[in-house]
């Protein structure tokens, strides 16, 4: 099992990533597509490719073809939206934020799945890649969906863990080179 791996390639010093990683995964109560598709879209934002290798199979596994997609496309949307909208917000100049996007973004509108799950998705990445505004945003229409804070903080916790471990095995990977 891909969680098992991973967990055993961690080092002794992150036990508690280990032990996390079981939990927010292993435990969580998310219906399973919501699941897999936040643990997809969050092994692909954190940018790690042991990462990614060993969850990708499993989410791949649990996940409809459609549902598949929408987690990449969630994945790739966010990594693009999040730079711009950090951007904007963090330039103090506001006139910024009067300004047109110009940039496609037609994914956000048909995901293909259930529009709460891509939303969850959306701002799991989003947290992954320290984006304020879009976590906000993101925040705002789940709630107004009716989904409670309790399950948008289970995505953020996955986040977290996936980008935590992520980060731990690839510094692990270069220092033993």
């Amino acid at each position: 099992m891909a969680l098992d791996e991973l967990k055993s390639a961690l080092p002794d010093y992150a036990k508690d990533l280990k032990l996390n990683l079981g939990s927010v995964i292993g435990n969580s109560e998310l219906p399973a597509q919501q699941l897999w598709g936040t643990v997809l879209a969050c092994a692909i934002a954190a940018r790690s490719p042991k990462v990614l290798r060993e969850l990708e199979p499993e989410a791949k596994a649990n996940l409809s073809p459609e549902a598949y997609t929408a987690a990449k496309s969630a994945a790739a949307i966010m990594a693009m939206n999040n730079v711009f909208y950090r951007t904007r917000h963090l330039l103090s100049d506001p006139e910024y934020g009067t300004l047109r996007a110009g940039l496609r973004m037609n994914v956000i509108g048909n995901p293909g799945v259930e529009k709460v799950d891509f939303e969850l998705w959306s701002l799991a990445v989003s947290a992954v890649n320290g984006c304020g505004q879009c976590l906000d945003s993101h925040e705002q229409v789940l709630r107004k969906a009716g989904v409670d804070r309790e399950t948008i903080q289970e995505a953020f916790k996955i986040a977290s863990v996936i980008q935590a471990v992520g980060v731990t095995l690839d510094a692990e990977a270069v220092l033993a080179e």
